[in-house]
């Protein structure tokens, strides 16, 4: 996973509530392999209608928010199912980070466990972003997890976070890896657990306790 430290980039804003897993990726789309990339269908049917024929409105597509690496969005986005494929589709469209009021909570987890930052701000400084001459104008931002802070041109918020999805993100770290760095405590607790209660070891056959 790739690591997430701090990000200059232009932030397209998305000043849309409610935006659904189910808008984010259609489910119809589900059906195509992983490997072709879902960034094409993010959004797909507000974007470009059911069949595909619409030609978008959305600032998405617009030239000057090209390349951009951020959304700032209204309340509730990621609401709905648990389709990781929405993540998929924003990360495969090149997001690394979505900034709104607040998210659908199992979406938030599968954007940490995919490397893609979520960050909650109060409803007012979400709106003085969407409506920040810089934003509109695609000025860069700054993203920067470490200082846990937001700034777009005269602007800057700080952001809370979980201590354990920020290590995620910093490392570019898993579950297991977040395993894996206890390692030694974890050997250390096992082997004095193994003399306090050695009852509690697993049973070994009897053929195996002579090794």
């Amino acid at each position: 996973m790739q690591k997430f430290e701090r990000l200059d980039t232009i932030a397209c804003p998305l000043p849309l509530a409610n935006l659904d897993t189910d808008q984010l990726l259609p489910a119809r789309f589900l059906k195509r392999p992983r490997a072709e990339g879902y960034g094409g269908f993010l959004l797909h049917d507000l974007r470009f209608g059911a069949d595909g024929k619409g030609t978008s409105r959305l600032p998405l597509d617009e030239p000057r928010y090209r390349g951009a690496q951020a959304i700032v969005a209204r309340r509730n986005f990621g609401s709905g199912s648990s389709r990781e494929g929405a993540v998929y589709a924003l990360m495969d469209f090149g997001i690394r980070c979505v900034i709104a009021p607040s998210f659908g909570d199992i979406f938030a987890s599968n954007c940490v466990m995919n490397g893609l930052l979520v960050i909650r701000l109060p409803e007012t400084e979400v709106e003085e972003l969407l409506a920040l001459p810089d934003l509109l104008q695609a000025r860069p931002m700054r993203i920067d997890l470490e200082a846990q802070r937001v700034s777009c041109g005269p602007v800057s918020f700080a952001f809370d976070i979980d201590p354990l999805r920020k290590t995620k993100l910093l490392n570019g770290w898993d579950d297991i890896d977040i395993t894996l760095s206890h390692a030694a405590e974890i050997a250390r607790f096992t082997a004095a657990d193994a003399k306090e209660r050695p009852w509690a070891l697993p049973h070994r056959p009897a053929s195996d306790l002579s090794r």
